[in-house]
């Protein structure tokens, strides 16, 4: 019997599809869905096109997502990154993350469009570029109010079969730090900013973070630093560029003003100058959904009659489009994927058995919103 969840993931991996290089994935898989629905796509500049497709129903509208682009190919893989079954295992680069999602999401799609109107709720399927730099697809799409309708969203991200709920939202930081220069052997008439920056630095861990019940708390991880001296001089300038994960309740104000006091604590000597480092898209935020409501509800039955089992609850760590569906669109967003490893690096595989299973959920999951 052939699986068609697994044939589009053959044909997907097999895809190079690097952000900012999506175009080939992007017809194909609009190609693809045109023999079930009215599909249309949506340019973003410089990264191909977002694919939407539109299948009219009854009750709720439900937007299924996933993105269609990939990190680079990494050294070391043993497996060809163009697809490799082993077993149970399919290998390939963007197998997990997310083209194992993006196949169930898109084999789930046609089951569906084979129903009558009134067997299914209004369904929008949306695949996205550029999830794996700026969110430029999943952006455009949001701000563009095609899916203002909606609902509830259902993204594929590789879960392994756990039901995320939320997760922590993402600032990046510009830090510079202005010293004074002085001669190198007389160090005590300047003030050094790399090193006034560097005891900032080391002392993130002292900064204030607040705790949220779910989400848990944010982080601090300083990703790049620089700064030099002129000759045989004080350096009188140094920059810092820092991620700081955030948990609901930390805006901007928060974080900047945290960074600000942990400078007076420490009597930093140089004057800082503490900003957002600058994107094309907006912040991702962080977001959480409450288990109580009737979309989770549904969709934790649904896992147990299928699998005979609790679904567990989780909450992301880091970000992803999710964080747009689930405040700039505002809509609840549940995130449920497939069993996988090796996300990012080399012999990336996902599931084959999970695939199946986790598009049966979707699919049930779709039937039970009539």
């Amino acid at each position: 019997m052939i699986f068609v969840e697994v044939e589009l993931l053959k044909k997907l991996v097999s895809i190079p599809s690097h952000f900012g290089e999506e175009k080939r994935i992007s017809e194909f898989i609009a190609s693809f869905l045109e023999l079930y629905a009215k599909v249309e796509t949506q340019e973003v500049e410089g990264f191909g096109s977002n694919v939407i497709a539109y299948l009219k129903g009854v009750k709720n509208t439900v937007v299924i997502n996933g993105h269609m682009d990939t990190v680079g190919l990494s050294n070391g893989w043993t497996k060809n990154p163009w697809g490799q079954i082993e077993g149970d295992k399919f290998y390939g680069l963007g197998s997990a993350d997310m083209k194992g999602g993006l196949a169930a999401l898109m084999s789930a799609f046609v089951e569906i469009a084979e129903l009558s109107r009134r067997e299914r709720p209004n369904v929008i399927f949306t695949a996205v570029v550029d999830e794996e730099g700026y969110s430029r697809g999943a952006w455009e799409l949001i701000k563009s109010k095609k899916l203002e309708k909606a609902d509830v969203a259902l993204l594929g991200e590789p879960t392994n079969e756990k039901l995320m709920l939320g997760a922590r939202g993402r600032f990046v930081i510009q830090i510079e730090a202005f010293g004074k220069k002085a001669h190198a052997a007389r160090p005590e008439e300047g003030i050094n900013a790399i090193e006034e920056l560097s005891k900032l630095l080391a002392n993130l861990n002292k900064a204030r973070l607040r705790k949220h019940r779910k989400l848990g708390k944010g982080s601090f991880c300083t990703l790049e630093i620089k700064g030099e001296a002129d000759g045989l001089s004080v350096p009188e300038y140094a920059k810092a560029i820092v991620d700081r994960h955030t948990v609901v309740g930390e805006d901007w104000e928060f974080v900047r003003e945290t960074l600000e006091k942990l400078a007076q604590r420490l009597e930093i000597r140089a004057q800082l100058k503490i900003e957002k480092f600058r994107r094309p898209t907006p912040e991702m935020l962080p977001y959480y959904v409450k288990e109580n409501i009737k979309f989770v509800k549904t969709f934790k039955q649904i896992f147990k009659q299928t699998t005979g089992e609790n679904i567990e609850i989780s909450y992301g760590k880091s970000v992803g489009d999710f964080n747009y569906f689930g405040t700039y669109l505002g809509k609840p967003t549940l995130v449920f994927g497939p069993i996988g490893g090796n996300w990012h690096s080399a012999d990336e595989w996902v599931s084959i058995s999970s695939v199946k299973r986790v598009k049966e959920i979707y699919v049930s999951f779709l039937k039970a919103l009539v």
